[in-house]
């Protein structure tokens, strides 16, 4: 028994080792297999980020010898390259003035703007005094006969309207600073290649920041506005430094070899001159930005907070950018329809603190038109009250009372209403005919002693420079448009006295 014993133990000793050696293979596999996911993901990641290198490297295949001498160049404004920059600069004025971004973009692929404000970044950045005087000067050359260029354009009557496509360039914005860091990084990164292929698109980047501004403040000399030509020459201005400052960096990232002055004491003063311009750039660049972005955050939230108003069924004239005064540090609202007392203003204004609008100070302007339909309204209602316990005892004398008040409100509410209609129909004739200077409406009362009629008699004042032939067209014209328009016969046209 005790052998038997024995050898049961010693059976169940062997199944324990081989157990445990069975463990250790199979923890062994597990270190191996692990070992192997860690060199295949190692392996993976050595080659995405090898794929990610190659696919995004830019400093491979510069060739900074011609890159530097393609951006000198370029940077001249004279003979051939002075006439296609006025050339372009006319075809971009007839592109703005017609709100026709096909033709801006056609003198946009023409134009040869990108020359010194490249050469202004890339001399900076390889501390090329020389160069970057000749850059600057030529910078000045071209604005100048940019802007001359288009104030002649513009000096033309038949060429002074506004359009959308000139007054959206008159105040900078932060997309515009976006363009121009993307049109400056891409043209100098272009520039660096082996082939010039992507140099005219990369232009019409750089073209698209600078042609339309140059041309609006050619614009706004021309036709006196000196808001809109200084918004145009600042937005200018923001989108040059941006685009050179873009320059400056891919030039210090390619490492393009710094000039070599021998004498050290020029060298080192040109140095610190040229990292001092630089960190002005910079800073300036960061300043502006900071700026635009603080403005156009103050729009956004201030449109947020006047479409909340609307949420409410309030009625709001004019378009929200309209309303906000951000110099001033105010939101100025017209309102008609439904008088709003002091709870609702009280109101909005303790809730501009939830849009971000904390110091904004909001001005609330009322129809006084409506105030005072609305105060004849409520006197015939005390009327109505003090009538009904007057006469309480009396029925038949308070439905008299009754009805009469009934006719007088429905005679408010008609008059009300073609109160509104004249309104419309006055801005509806301004509008589309701008030769009218002055006009009034009447409903005559006329009687040959059998019958009486009631005639709709317009009476118009024109401006003097209208001629008879031209007059008595419009009036024609006028008289049917209105018929349709009111649904009346018969419309009598006179000349207001």
């Amino acid at each position: 028994m005790e052998e038997k014993k024995e050898d049961i133990e010693k059976k169940e000793k062997e199944q324990e080792q081989k157990e445990k050696i069975q463990d250790e293979i199979q923890d062994e596999k597990i270190e191996e297999q692990k070992e192997d996911v860690k060199k295949e993901f190692k392996s993976f990641s050595q080659s995405a980020k090898s794929f990610f290198s190659e696919l995004l490297n830019i400093k491979a295949g510069t060739d900074k010898e011609a890159t530097a001498e393609s951006i000198k160049k370029d940077i001249s404004m004279k003979g051939q390259t002075a006439w296609i920059l006025v050339f372009s600069i006319i075809i971009a004025s007839i592109g703005l003035n017609i709100s026709s971004p096909a033709v801006v973009i056609g003198a946009m692929l023409i134009s040869p703007l990108m020359g010194p404000i490249l050469g202004i970044g890339f001399s900076v950045g390889i501390n090329d005094v020389d160069t970057l005087r000749s850059s600057l000067i030529n910078f000045a050359v071209m604005v100048v006969l940019s802007i001359v260029t288009s104030f002649l354009f513009f000096s033309i009557p038949l060429f002074q309207q506004e359009t959308p496509e000139l007054i959206a360039r008159t105040k900078p914005d932060v997309r515009d600073v976006l363009v121009a860091v993307s049109g400056g990084l891409a043209l100098i990164i272009a520039v660096s290649r082996p082939t010039s292929r992507f140099n005219t698109v990369a232009g019409v980047a750089i073209a698209t920041a600078l042609m339309p501004p140059l041309c609006t403040a050619g614009f706004g000399l021309a036709t006196g506005n000196i808001n809109y030509f200084g918004g145009a020459l600042f937005l200018f201005s923001i989108n040059s430094t941006f685009i050179a400052l873009a320059a400056f960096a891919i030039t210090k990232y390619l490492r393009f070899p710094m000039l070599i002055y021998l004498n050290k004491t020029k060298r080192k003063r040109i140095s610190q001159l040229a990292y001092t311009v630089a960190t002005a750039i910079l800073l300036f660049s960061i300043y502006l930005f900071y700026q635009l972005y603080i403005e156009e955050r103050y729009f956004t939230q201030a449109n947020n907070f006047i479409e909340s108003i609307k949420d409410e069924g309030v009625n709001i004239i004019g378009k929200n950018n309209e309303s906000i005064y951000y110099n001033e540090n105010e939101i100025k609202l017209y309102v008609f329809g439904k008088k709003h007392d002091h709870k609702d203003i009280s109101r909005w204004e303790n809730s501009m603190s939830e849009f971000g609008l904390k110091n904004t100070e909001l001005t609330i302007l009322q129809s006084q038109g409506d105030s005072r339909v609305r105060e004849d309204i409520d006197e015939i209602k005390n009327l109505y009250i003090n009538s009904h316990k007057l006469l309480s005892a009396k029925e038949e004398t308070i439905s008299e009372k009754e009805e009469r008040i009934r006719e007088l409100e429905k005679d408010l509410r008609k008059y009300y209403k073609k109160e509104v209609l004249v309104g419309k129909l006055a801005e509806e004739i301004h509008i589309n005919y701008e030769d009218v200077k002055e006009l009034a409406f009447a409903r005559e009362i006329k009687t040959n002693f059998k019958r009486i009629d009631t005639i709709s008699v317009v009476y118009l004042k024109w401006k003097s420079k209208l001629e008879d032939k031209d007059r008595k067209s419009q009036e024609k014209k006028l008289k049917k448009w209105l018929e349709a328009r009111l649904n009346i016969k018969n419309i009598r046209i006179r000349e207001l006295k």
